[in-house]
């Protein structure tokens, strides 16, 4: 760091009643390593923090703890749970765990507290999906059994998602308060500003390097800013502001499943009722042709290079780098003249010359809807339009407000973002039960070919016949599928990379392959971040 950034981040800290002796990170310890850390990673809940409402779906829950976590390499391993075990038929789940957990209010975790979390997340219905459960019973202190009403493969990523709370102060504000077993308990939260979080001395697992992390939420140039003035010590940042140098960090490219791609209603117009005033569908996306030939006429490459600067790769579908994608329904690279050809021969022609085709009367051109204040998303939109306009689509880029997309998304393509170590995300996003449902399968896309597949996904048992049929609702040998060479119901444009400047001399060990970026993904390995300057 430069002197003047070390001078402003320690009027900072001092502010905070933090002394600074050396470097950037707050507080220090006699050898002059800091002992607190100061994040802008954004990923301040609006919600609050408690998981059975859905704090740490896409992430390490940080003040609570799971039964079980995921290493660099997204293996899963052990945390509260010592075992588990599934009955032969996918409906009981056993599991045990330690015998030497505390809460931070002193007060000895068990089976029992295991059994109210998941039961209160069941019934209350949060954004972390435990519905199939039918009821967690504590058989004894240190064994839960977990009744599913029917099998489901990746109920094991609730075991890994689904933060465990205290059911003696799980009350109506514990989402502000939390109490939790994890690395970190909460200080205090000023909402819309910081959030300030202290290390749990009586953490069972690794002890952090650091004392405490404040958590500063900032827009995305308040971040670089805060980055540059030295007041912080690691700075989330989108890929367009990635490219510049920050004396003093260097900048950290993590590899996700974070991914961004066209939802294209595949209905025609008023073929289902939508709720409300809605309609659903849409004539000209509900045609086949028109949907492959956006898929064939995308350089998801130079979206990669231009939108991204480099800071991701092409994508075919939900879950590219994920073990259940499928390396067969990898797209092509982009052959506009193909996508013309296509378009040709469903019979949409430029009679009249504008550059635009129709057919019976209607034009190929439709609406791509994005939010307005995501200016990645309008890159991302604005260059497919350009690139489909050669094989004679219209593309109208609209960047509004989620209220307008929510009031829209059944009619018109939408550009949404997903991401997930889970692939329950692929089945909500393409069984034809969950058309939509929230912002599940928003297009009504329906396949019986693939929800048999989903559906022989979900109920498996053994995860090698789970993967199989993952892969095979993305393309089976048949050639059927969702993804671009089958049903084309999205054309799904890239995977990102998640870009943080970080303090040089902060070691961020081994990072693990991220999710959809909220919450703070990248904190799932801080227990092993140290200071090495």
């Amino acid at each position: 760091m430069t002197a003047a950034a070390v001078a402003l981040t320690a009027g900072a800290l001092t502010a905070c009643g933090g002394t600074t002796t050396a470097g950037s990170g707050g507080a220090s310890s006699e050898g002059g390593a800091p002992t607190e850390l100061r994040l802008a990673i954004g990923g301040e809940s609006e919600e609050g923090y408690d998981p059975t409402l859905g704090w740490g779906r896409y992430g390490s829950p940080l003040f609570q703890s799971t039964l079980l976590t995921r290493d660099a390499d997204l293996e899963l391993q052990p945390d509260l749970a010592t075992d588990y075990e599934v009955s032969e038929d996918g409906l009981t789940w056993t599991v045990r765990i330690r015998d030497d957990v505390a809460f931070t209010d002193g007060e000895p975790l068990t089976a029992d507290d295991v059994a109210y979390t998941f039961n209160t997340a069941a019934e209350q219905g949060g954004l972390t999906d435990v519905t199939v459960l039918e009821e967690a019973v504590a058989t004894d202190e240190t064994t839960v059994e977990l009744r599913l009403e029917r099998p489901q493969s990746t109920f094991v990523n609730r075991l890994a998602s689904l933060g465990i709370v205290p059911e003696h102060a799980h009350g109506e504000d514990y989402a502000q308060q939390p109490v939790g077993s994890g690395p970190f308990e909460l200080v205090s939260w000023q909402q819309g500003q910081q959030l300030v979080v202290e290390r749990n001395e009586d953490y069972y697992g690794e002890q952090p390097d650091f004392e405490r992390v404040t958590f500063v939420f900032t827009d995305e140039d308040g971040s670089l800013a805060a980055a540059r003035a030295g007041e912080v010590d690691m700075a989330a940042v989108p890929a367009a502001l990635a490219t510049q140098q920050v004396p003093g960090m260097r900048l950290e490219a993590i590899d996700s499943v974070d991914n961004r791609g066209v939802m294209f209603p595949t209905v025609p117009e008023g073929a289902v009722a939508g709720s409300g005033n809605e309609q659903v569908g849409n004539d000209v996306t509900a045609d086949l042709a028109i949907r492959r030939a956006v898929n064939t006429a995308v350089d998801r490459a130079a979206l990669v290079e231009g939108v991204l600067e480099g800071f991701g790769s092409p994508a075919s579908g939900p879950a590219d780098a994920a073990p259940w994608g499928n390396p067969s329904a990898a797209v092509a690279d982009a052959d506009p003249q193909a996508a013309a050809t296509m378009l040709e021969e469903a019979g949409w022609r430029d009679e009249d010359g504008d550059g635009v085709r129709e057919r019976n009367g209607l034009r190929a051109s439709f609406a791509l809807l994005y939010p307005a204040e995501d200016s990645l998303r309008q890159g991302l939109a604005l260059n497919v339009a350009d690139m489909v306009a050669e094989a004679g689509i219209e593309v109208r880029a609209e960047g509004v407000s989620w209220e307008e997309i929510d009031r829209r998304l059944h009619t018109d393509a939408v550009l949404f973002g997903w991401g997930s170590h889970d692939p329950t995300e692929m089945y909500n996003l393409y069984h034809s039960s969950q058309a939509g449902v929230e912002y599940w399968n928003p297009g009504y896309y329906a396949s019986d070919a693939v929800d048999a597949h989903l559906d022989t996904a979900m109920a498996a048992t053994d995860e090698a016949t789970a993967t199989r049929a993952w892969q095979a609702a993305q393309l089976d040998e048949q050639g059927e599928g969702f993804t671009a060479s089958g049903d084309a119901a999205w054309a799904w444009l890239v995977n990102l990379q998640h870009t943080y400047y970080t303090d040089e001399c902060l070691d961020l060990g081994e990072t693990q392959t991220e999710p959809h970026g909220h919450g703070w993904p990248v904190t799932a390995g801080i227990t092993g971040w140290s200071w090495t300057c």
